[in-house]
């Protein structure tokens, strides 16, 4: 009997594979990969520097698990949802880097795609506002900048995916017969993906002017016939099915067992992703945010979620870390934030790459404000965590004003959770209790939950939640008063950072 689920996590940053038994995870293998940035506001990733990484990992999680043959009953995929990947199928070969979700040169794409009908004009088919931040774009500029890529796309040779579809392809045979698909979760965040039918929709390809044939099959996101097995001489080193495919921050939302609508989670990562499960139906959002699919099990209808999507997160400690010199790593920076009691008034909008939700300016660019002669490197340590903080704040009353449901609690999850001033300041903002999972990694786990539930390694999602377990809970504490005298100082440097680009 398998005794193991495996799950591929592959993120803006790193790739990891975490082996998971019933209880929990056993083993783990990450690496991180090149961050390429040609110019400014240009993001780009090697794919084939994330295969060969994906190789790496899954040799070490295996080899830390002490997998034998057998043992795994079935693999779960996690990945960077918007990066855009365009390959040979022939060969194998990428025609040039993937296009990074943070990557802002489509912006003149999308301002020519919004002259018609606005930002909102392709929000009542995908959920989606015409953003640089999707996929959709990304190949129209890739198209429109490599002509031998749509001549080959025409013959039929150039295919294209998100990472997802980039890393089943290599797992299930490459060139040799690899399966070119993706999920539903993945499929909307591409501005091409008719949210009421699940299925590319023609009319918003001809908008965009794709070439159709280079797009991969949409599927659901668990299914018990998966998409094909690993091939023998892969990274398995033997056949395994493929069952589960999401987006990460979709996976997230499963990881953290919100299977009810009104549930919700927050991710705090490269980025910062705010999911609300709103169930099987689809709701448009009036303040700012994504409607976007949350999961499908094969042959069930799809589940949904509100979902406010924040650029610049964790990003905002490495730039610190790497541009300004002034941490040496990245958990540095809590002990240098604790240096001053606030943030001496100083507001940090890391709008690196424009704002996302629930702004959606792409003309922002990002700003330090409020600096006076008392200002220090702790007042600006402290400034750069309230950051990611305020970004929620922004989204959660944006998703209370459109899901109707107030929150009353926030699961957080991802690599900036470990910082528990940022937790105590976001549970001050909010209002609410922050409440972290004690799995933290709750995209890998998500991934393998999907996984598992096709092939049954778990019962079902009574199971599942049965084994969520809290790891610790922030209270507010903040008056009410002082909470918001420092929304007012937010909101005022959010309109200075406007307009800029």
């Amino acid at each position: 009997m398998a005794r193991f689920i495996a799950a591929i996590d592959q993120g803006t940053t790193s790739t990891r594979c975490m082996i998971f038994d019933r209880d929990g995870p056993v083993a783990v293998g990450q690496k991180e990969h090149t961050q390429i940035f040609p110019r400014p506001g240009w993001v780009e990733h090697d794919p084939l520097e994330i295969w060969r990484n994906t190789g790496e990992v899954i040799a070490q999680a295996t080899s830390g698990a002490g997998a034998r043959p057998g043992d795994v009953a079935a693999i779960g995929l996690a990945n960077q949802r918007e990066t855009l990947v365009v390959w040979d199928r022939t060969t194998g070969s990428p025609y040039c880097n993937a296009i990074v979700w943070q990557d802002t040169r489509t912006r003149e794409i999308c301002d020519a795609l919004a002259k018609q009908g606005g930002i909102d004009r392709f929000r009542a088919l995908t959920g989606l506002p015409v953003a640089t931040y999707f996929s959709g774009p990304k190949l129209r500029w890739i198209l429109e900048n490599h002509p031998h890529v749509r001549a080959a796309a025409r013959a039929g040779q150039a295919i294209c995916g998100t990472i997802d579809s980039w890393l089943i392809w290599q797992l299930t045979g490459g060139p040799r017969g690899g399966r070119h698909v993706t999920d539903v979760t993945n499929a909307s965040r591409t501005m091409l993906m008719n949210l009421h039918t699940l299925g590319w929709d023609g009319s918003l390809i001809d908008a965009l002017g794709i070439e159709a044939g280079m797009l991969p099959e949409i599927t659901p996101s668990i299914d018990p016939a998966g998409w094909g097995r690993t091939r023998q001489d892969g990274p398995f080193g033997e056949q395994i099915n493929i069952c589960g495919n999401l987006g990460d921050q979709q996976a997230a939302l499963l990881g953290q067992c919100c299977f009810e609508p009104g549930e919700s989670k927050n991710t705090y990562g490269t980025g910062c992703f705010l999911l609300q499960n709103t169930g099987r139906k689809a709701i448009a959002s009036s303040k700012g945010l994504i409607t976007t699919v949350a999961a499908q099990r094969a042959g069930e209808p799809a589940i949904f979620a509100l979902e406010g999507s924040v650029a610049v997160a964790g990003s905002l400690v490495q730039w610190m870390r790497d541009n300004l010199k002034m941490i040496e790593k990245s958990s540095d920076i809590e002990t240098l934030a604790a240096g001053a009691p606030d943030s001496g008034g100083v507001f940090i909008v890391p709008a690196f790459s424009g704002l996302f939700a629930p702004y959606w300016r792409s003309d922002a660019r990002g700003i330090i404000a409020g600096l006076t002669a008392h200002t220090n490197r702790h007042h600006i340590a402290r400034a750069v965590l309230e950051a990611v903080a305020f970004q929620t704040r922004d989204v959660v009353e944006a998703m209370s004003a459109d899901s109707a449901v107030p929150l009353t609690h926030m699961k957080v999850d991802g690599g900036m959770t470990a910082n528990a001033l940022l937790m105590q300041f976001q549970a001050d903002l909010l209002g609410v209790p922050v409440i972290r999972s004690k799995v933290r990694e709750t995209t890998a786990l998500g991934a393998a939950y999907a996984a598992g539930l096709a092939v049954g390694f778990w019962g079902n999602t009574a199971d599942l939640l049965s084994r969520w377990q809290e790891d610790y809970t922030w209270q507010p504490a903040m008056d009410p008063d002082d909470r918001q005298r420092r929304m007012a100082g937010w909101n005022k440097a959010i309109q200075r950072s406007l307009g800029w680009q």
